[in-house]
């Protein structure tokens, strides 16, 4: 009877363990799919700017005119590293 219990009590912890781990994915997963929707709206306002429209990008409190095209890349790039991380 105390074989069969320690197998239960270690089946239990498995369980619990291998639902921690769940719970950890499910929430990297969300993140990233926040990221991939904040980014994709990013794009589609970019695909409505003209070619020479100011765009100015956030360094902790100070704003720094970048180039459309770097900007477009950025956000490519990151949409491509969130696709990977998925």
């Amino acid at each position: 009877m105390g074989d069969l219990q320690k197998k239960l009590q270690a089946l239990s912890d498995s369980y619990q363990s291998l639902q921690g781990d769940l719970q950890t994915a499910v929430e990297a997963r969300q993140k990233l799919e926040s990221q991939q929707q904040e980014n994709s709206t990013v794009k589609k306002e970019f695909d409505l700017l003209d070619d020479d429209a100011n765009i100015y990008k956030q360094i902790g409190p100070v704003l720094l005119k970048q180039d459309k095209t770097e900007a477009v890349m950025a956000v490519n790039g990151r949409l491509e590293f969130i696709d990977k991380e998925m």
